[in-house]
């Protein structure tokens, strides 16, 4: 079923709260100040079902001027508004003011209801009407019917809920597929309950005992229960209003315009790109390092405004700037926003995210006003494009990049693919990086093993674990793993024995060279199982020996632990006769292996523990095992 939250707006004392009374047969008014003075200071919630057997939430929030703060944060997540207007007095500048931020929210549906209309005549309504017609040329409500009604004898009341709920069904669905997302309004404790915090959910949905986070804190939150217009539920879903009880966060850890949403969905920002536009009927622009109120969900942040492509945006125009916020904040590529300046507070424009991990940007720089452009205006794998082309160093994950363009994952995922099927972007378990990224990440590889190759003439290659620290910190072994096959299949490096070089580098022995190679080959081969050498005993600390005795490492002589060596082909005989011992006896002391090979006590201690070292045999006791 479809969820819609409705609004309402407009000056203070034009019958909001009393139009949502006769609609709904609920006061919204709750605070006692309220009722006392008359006039609504927070925001008011409830609900009322349609001829259509629809539920539509609604949002009653204040028209006092004092009070758009409290009306902003309403106005959050609304479906349609109900644009009031009191017959008596016409468009007002609350009027005016709410019909800005409406607009800049991009709110897209909604209707003109003209209130206490039994207290003038007909003249004096089309007088008003031909007014607010007027003022609403150029916005969402232009084409917007007007509906007459009373809130006291009820006339049109009939009408106006036959036209809302026609509406409804031209509502979008929204996207239940996406993290969920909830701004959160209002905070308070019930007793024996805990925590309870209300919001209308903007984006995905909301399970019973789901493990959630409160942004920008990163609070751990379980979901406790659920209550949708004051009946427990298992699910809520986007679009609808929404108080759910949460566990392990403390009543004074939350206030209102924190962000209740799924793990990994949101990042933090102390910068945002955005579009602004700024209202036409205000007497200054906006200016370089100008301080506003910024407004977001349903929370006002203090920032600096810093235009990217022109000294100053006039009223009436628009342009790219990067706000400088004084707190973090979390928010989505398309998010919408206002901006109230910071003395006198007035609103003064409004607009969309379109970089939520900004770097600090020059004034006036062509190549990131362009990159902007193309972030703003792009098909997403551009966007994405553009987006990792920047932050591949970070080697973001899908979750990092849904959180970055607000969009579902199936569609990052369509988009990246795309991306890498053209083979400019590359991905390494589920970290992707444009291709500049891993074409710089190759450069670094060939040239330290250039280097090395070069230092150390008669070795093999560099440990696999050395080229990551130098080439990469930030991958573990698994995807270094990874981007080293591919480096294979670009015919770059290979690997051999944990060993990485260069795909044509061998090492190539002079003359005297070879003289040593054989020499040490002859004597471990000659000393087989009766005498373990050591690497010292081998090169008697010569340089030439050192080097090629290194050379032949992994090849015609295998290293034990301790610096021990012996010959390969002797090693791999000791091997093979105690592999085929247990087969057929299972177990083997100590004693029994230096019956089986006819070499000492201790020679015997020293390759068992290399045995046991690579998993080819375990000690139990006094015993050893296959592994």
């Amino acid at each position: 079923m479809k969820n819609v939250i409705i609004g309402t707006a407009g000056h203070i004392d034009h019958g909001k709260t009393t139009l949502i009374k006769a609609l709904t047969g609920r006061e919204t008014d709750t605070l006692a100040e309220e009722k006392k003075r008359g006039i609504s200071i927070n925001l008011g919630f409830t609900y009322f079902d349609l001829p259509s057997n629809k539920r539509a939430g609604i949002v009653d929030v204040p028209g006092h001027e004092k009070f758009i703060k409290n009306m902003l944060a309403g106005a959050s997540g609304l479906d349609m508004v109900l644009l009031v207007v009191a017959a008596d007095e016409g468009v007002m500048p609350q009027t005016i003011e709410h019909m800005d931020i409406l607009t800049f929210l991009n709110i897209k549906k909604g209707m003109i209801v003209l209130t206490k209309s039994d207290t003038v005549d007909e003249d004096f309504i089309e007088l008003v009407k031909e007014d607010v017609r007027e003022k609403v040329k150029g916005t969402f409500l232009e084409d917007a019917e007007i509906i007459e009604v009373d809130s006291i004898s009820r006339r049109g009341m009939d009408e106006l809920i036959t036209k809302i709920d026609k509406m409804t069904d031209e509502i979008e669905d929204k996207n239940l597929n996406a993290p969920a997302r909830l701004n959160i309004d209002r905070v308070f404790s019930i007793k024996g309950f805990g925590t309870v915090v209300t919001g209308t959910l903007i984006e995905g949905k909301i399970n019973v005992d789901d493990d959630l986070v409160i942004y920008p804190k990163e609070l751990k939150a379980k979901i406790r229960s659920i209550q949708v217009h004051g009946e427990s539920v298992e699910t809520a879903y986007a679009g609808q209003r929404t108080a759910i009880n949460i566990s392990n966060v403390k009543v004074e850890e939350v206030n209102r315009g924190d962000v209740l949403a799924s793990e990994h969905s949101l990042e933090e920002a102390m910068m945002l790109d955005v579009r602004l536009s700024i209202v036409k009927h205000t007497d200054l622009g906006l200016k370089h390092w100008d301080r506003l109120r910024l407004y977001h969900g349903t929370r006002e942040i203090l920032c600096r405004a810093v235009p990217l492509e022109v000294e100053e945006i006039n009223p009436g125009e628009s342009g790219l700037v990067q706000l400088r916020l004084e707190e973090s904040i979390v928010a989505k590529k398309g998010d919408k926003f206002v901006v109230r300046r910071y003395s006198p507070m007035e609103t003064i424009g409004g607009g969309i995210v379109i970089d939520t991990n900004p770097k600090k940007h020059k004034r006036f720089d062509k190549a990131i006003i362009d990159a902007l452009k193309v972030k703003e205006k792009g098909e997403l794998s551009a966007i994405l494009k553009e987006y990792l082309k920047n932050n591949s160093r970070n080697y973001p994950n899908i979750k990092e990049i849904m959180s970055y363009s607000g969009e579902s994952e199936e569609n990052v995922k369509k988009a990246l693919n795309k991306l890498l099927d053209e083979k400019s972007v590359v991905c390494v378990n589920n970290m992707y990086m444009h291709i500049n990224q891993y074409n710089l990440l190759k450069e670094n590889t060939e040239n330290e093993l250039k280097t090395y190759h070069k230092k150390f003439r008669l070795r093999k290659g560099m440990l696999k674990e050395e080229v990551r620290s130098k080439i990469e910190s930030k991958f573990k072994t698994r995807e270094f793993d990874i981007l080293l096959d591919m480096f294979i299949n670009d015919d770059i490096v290979k690997v051999e024995d944990n060993i990485v070089s260069l795909k044509d580098f061998k090492v190539v022995l002079n003359e005297k060279q070879l003289e040593i190679k054989n020499e040490i080959e002859k004597t471990l081969n000659l000393a087989g199982l009766n005498n373990i050498y050591t690497i010292e005993d081998i090169t008697n600390n010569k340089k030439e020996y050192e080097e090629v005795l290194e050379s032949l490492i992994g090849n015609t002589v295998c290293r034990l632990e301790d610096s021990y060596i012996m010959s390969t082909k002797v090693y791999n005989n000791a091997k093979d006769r105690l592999v085929k011992y247990l087969k057929e006896n299972n177990e083997i002391t100590l004693g029994d292996y230096r019956d089986l090979v006819n070499s000492s006590r201790k020679n015997c201690m020293i390759i068992l523990e290399d045995f046991d070292r690579n998993r080819i045999t375990k000690r139990i006791e006094n015993k050893r095992v296959l592994f």
